[in-house]
Protein backbone atom coordinates (compact mmCIF):
# COMPACT_ATOMS: atom_id res chain seq x y z
CA UNK A 1 0.00 0.00 0.00
CA UNK A 2 1.55 3.39 -0.75
CA UNK A 3 1.15 6.78 1.03
CA UNK A 4 0.82 8.85 -2.47
CA UNK A 5 4.07 10.93 -0.98
CA UNK A 6 6.59 10.51 -3.69
CA UNK A 7 10.35 8.80 -2.66
CA UNK A 8 13.11 11.07 -1.02
CA UNK A 9 15.45 12.42 -3.72
CA UNK A 10 18.86 11.51 -3.15
CA UNK A 11 21.36 13.95 -2.64
CA UNK A 12 24.28 13.90 -4.92
CA UNK A 13 27.11 13.05 -3.09
CA UNK A 14 30.21 16.33 -3.53
CA UNK A 15 33.25 15.54 -4.86
CA UNK A 16 35.30 16.01 -2.23
CA UNK A 17 32.82 13.74 0.81
CA UNK A 18 33.79 11.33 -2.34
CA UNK A 19 37.70 11.43 -2.78
CA UNK A 20 38.98 12.86 0.68
CA UNK A 21 38.56 9.64 2.24
CA UNK A 22 40.23 7.90 -0.33
CA UNK A 23 42.77 10.74 -0.79
CA UNK A 24 43.23 9.81 3.50
CA UNK A 25 43.81 6.56 2.90
CA UNK A 26 46.33 7.00 0.13
CA UNK A 27 48.15 9.21 2.61
CA UNK A 28 48.25 7.26 5.18
CA UNK A 29 49.53 3.97 3.52
CA UNK A 30 52.28 6.06 1.23
CA UNK A 31 53.42 7.28 5.20
CA UNK A 32 53.40 3.89 6.12
CA UNK A 33 55.39 2.36 2.81
CA UNK A 34 57.87 5.65 3.25
CA UNK A 35 58.74 5.00 6.62
CA UNK A 36 59.44 1.47 5.79
CA UNK A 37 61.86 1.88 2.96
CA UNK A 38 63.24 4.38 5.10
CA UNK A 39 63.62 2.31 8.35
CA UNK A 40 65.14 -0.73 6.02
CA UNK A 41 68.05 1.71 4.55
CA UNK A 42 68.72 3.51 7.83
CA UNK A 43 67.56 1.64 10.27
CA UNK A 44 64.52 1.44 12.59
CA UNK A 45 66.42 3.45 15.52
CA UNK A 46 67.34 6.65 12.80
CA UNK A 47 63.41 7.02 11.57
CA UNK A 48 62.55 6.95 15.82
CA UNK A 49 65.10 9.87 15.81
CA UNK A 50 63.75 11.87 13.13
CA UNK A 51 59.92 11.35 13.92
CA UNK A 52 60.70 12.58 17.64
CA UNK A 53 62.55 15.25 16.21
CA UNK A 54 60.04 16.08 14.49
CA UNK A 55 57.68 15.94 16.74
CA UNK A 56 59.65 18.08 19.12
CA UNK A 57 60.52 20.73 16.57
CA UNK A 58 56.70 20.70 15.90
CA UNK A 59 56.03 21.05 19.73
CA UNK A 60 58.00 24.03 19.65
CA UNK A 61 57.10 25.81 16.72
CA UNK A 62 53.47 25.54 17.54
CA UNK A 63 53.91 26.54 20.82
CA UNK A 64 56.11 30.17 19.81
CA UNK A 65 52.86 30.67 17.02
CA UNK A 66 50.29 30.48 20.04
CA UNK A 67 52.45 32.99 21.96
CA UNK A 68 52.86 35.22 19.15
CA UNK A 69 49.08 34.89 18.28
CA UNK A 70 47.78 35.95 21.65
CA UNK A 71 50.27 38.72 22.13
CA UNK A 72 49.20 39.95 19.22
CA UNK A 73 45.75 39.53 20.65
CA UNK A 74 46.01 41.17 23.55
CA UNK A 75 48.12 43.85 21.69
CA UNK A 76 44.96 44.38 19.77
CA UNK A 77 42.44 44.34 22.42
CA UNK A 78 44.41 46.96 24.49
CA UNK A 79 44.87 49.36 21.71
CA UNK A 80 40.91 48.95 21.03
CA UNK A 81 40.14 50.14 24.56
CA UNK A 82 42.56 52.94 24.42
CA UNK A 83 40.73 53.83 21.71
CA UNK A 84 43.50 53.94 18.87
CA UNK A 85 41.48 50.98 16.65
CA UNK A 86 43.59 51.93 13.29
CA UNK A 87 47.17 50.59 14.87
CA UNK A 88 46.54 47.12 14.14
CA UNK A 89 46.31 47.42 10.52
CA UNK A 90 49.18 49.24 10.26
CA UNK A 91 51.41 46.29 11.11
CA UNK A 92 49.93 42.99 9.55
CA UNK A 93 53.56 41.52 8.83
CA UNK A 94 54.26 40.98 12.80
CA UNK A 95 50.77 38.30 12.97
CA UNK A 96 51.05 37.48 9.73
CA UNK A 97 51.18 33.52 9.24
CA UNK A 98 50.60 32.42 12.46
CA UNK A 99 47.86 29.58 11.34
CA UNK A 100 50.12 28.60 8.97
CA UNK A 101 52.65 28.12 11.71
CA UNK A 102 50.90 26.27 13.69
CA UNK A 103 49.71 23.92 10.79
CA UNK A 104 53.25 23.49 9.76
CA UNK A 105 53.89 22.21 13.36
CA UNK A 106 50.92 19.99 13.44
CA UNK A 107 52.30 18.30 10.10
CA UNK A 108 55.49 17.98 11.86
CA UNK A 109 53.89 16.49 14.74
CA UNK A 110 52.05 13.76 12.85
CA UNK A 111 54.39 10.91 12.67
CA UNK A 112 55.20 10.41 8.82
CA UNK A 113 58.21 11.65 6.81
CA UNK A 114 55.73 13.66 4.12
CA UNK A 115 54.04 15.47 6.83
CA UNK A 116 57.32 16.51 7.85
CA UNK A 117 58.58 17.38 4.72
CA UNK A 118 55.05 19.53 4.00
CA UNK A 119 55.70 21.26 7.53
CA UNK A 120 59.02 22.21 7.21
CA UNK A 121 58.30 23.65 3.81
CA UNK A 122 55.40 25.90 5.65
CA UNK A 123 58.07 26.70 8.29
CA UNK A 124 59.88 28.93 5.36
CA UNK A 125 58.31 32.79 5.00
CA UNK A 126 58.03 32.59 1.00
CA UNK A 127 56.19 29.40 1.01
CA UNK A 128 53.86 30.30 3.85
CA UNK A 129 53.56 34.05 1.79
CA UNK A 130 52.71 32.59 -1.39
CA UNK A 131 49.63 30.36 0.58
CA UNK A 132 48.49 32.48 2.48
CA UNK A 133 47.99 34.38 -0.15
CA UNK A 134 46.52 31.69 -2.64
CA UNK A 135 44.17 31.39 0.39
CA UNK A 136 43.06 34.81 0.61
CA UNK A 137 42.04 34.80 -3.29
CA UNK A 138 40.42 31.60 -3.26
CA UNK A 139 38.39 32.70 0.00
CA UNK A 140 37.63 35.83 -2.00
CA UNK A 141 36.15 34.35 -5.10
CA UNK A 142 33.97 31.97 -3.14
CA UNK A 143 32.41 34.63 -1.31
CA UNK A 144 31.99 36.63 -4.33
CA UNK A 145 30.21 33.96 -6.17
CA UNK A 146 28.42 33.13 -2.99
CA UNK A 147 27.05 37.03 -3.00
CA UNK A 148 26.64 36.93 -6.42
CA UNK A 149 23.64 34.59 -6.12
CA UNK A 150 22.58 35.90 -3.52
CA UNK A 151 21.03 35.07 -0.10
CA UNK A 152 18.09 36.47 -0.49
CA UNK A 153 17.04 33.71 -3.36
CA UNK A 154 18.11 31.40 -0.54
CA UNK A 155 15.88 32.22 2.11
CA UNK A 156 13.03 32.63 -0.73
CA UNK A 157 13.83 28.73 -2.13
CA UNK A 158 13.88 27.36 1.88
CA UNK A 159 10.64 29.15 1.98
CA UNK A 160 9.43 27.47 -0.88
CA UNK A 161 10.29 24.00 0.70
CA UNK A 162 7.52 22.34 2.22
CA UNK A 163 8.27 19.68 5.17
CA UNK A 164 7.43 16.90 3.38
CA UNK A 165 9.20 16.99 0.34
CA UNK A 166 7.33 19.06 -1.85
CA UNK A 167 8.65 21.93 -3.61
CA UNK A 168 6.35 24.93 -4.35
CA UNK A 169 7.04 26.82 -7.28
CA UNK A 170 5.42 30.07 -7.88
CA UNK A 171 5.09 34.04 -6.86
CA UNK A 172 2.99 35.91 -4.32
CA UNK A 173 0.84 38.37 -6.23
CA UNK A 174 -1.52 40.85 -4.58
CA UNK A 175 -4.46 41.69 -5.99
CA UNK A 176 -3.64 44.43 -7.87
CA UNK A 177 -1.22 42.66 -9.87
CA UNK A 178 2.29 43.63 -8.59
CA UNK A 179 4.84 41.18 -7.27
CA UNK A 180 5.93 40.23 -3.74
CA UNK A 181 9.36 40.76 -3.29
CA UNK A 182 11.45 40.10 0.44
CA UNK A 183 12.85 43.65 0.85
CA UNK A 184 9.16 45.80 0.40
CA UNK A 185 7.94 43.19 2.80
CA UNK A 186 5.53 44.26 5.34
CA UNK A 187 5.10 42.62 9.46
CA UNK A 188 1.99 40.62 8.97
CA UNK A 189 1.80 37.49 9.74
CA UNK A 190 2.70 34.74 7.21
CA UNK A 191 0.46 31.08 7.09
CA UNK A 192 2.65 28.78 7.86
CA UNK A 193 4.00 26.20 4.69
CA UNK A 194 2.45 23.19 6.11
CA UNK A 195 -0.71 21.47 4.31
Amino acid sequence: MTTGAPPPIARKRSRARTFLPLGIAAWLILEIWLLTVVASEAGGLAVLGLLVGAGVLGAVVIKRAGRRAFTNLRETLQQQQTGQGAAPAASPARGEGNGLLMLGGLLLMLPGLISDVAGLLLLLPPVRTRIGRFAERSLERQMNAAMAGGLGDAFQQARMRHPDGKVVQGEVVHEGGAQRRDDNRDDRPRPPLTP
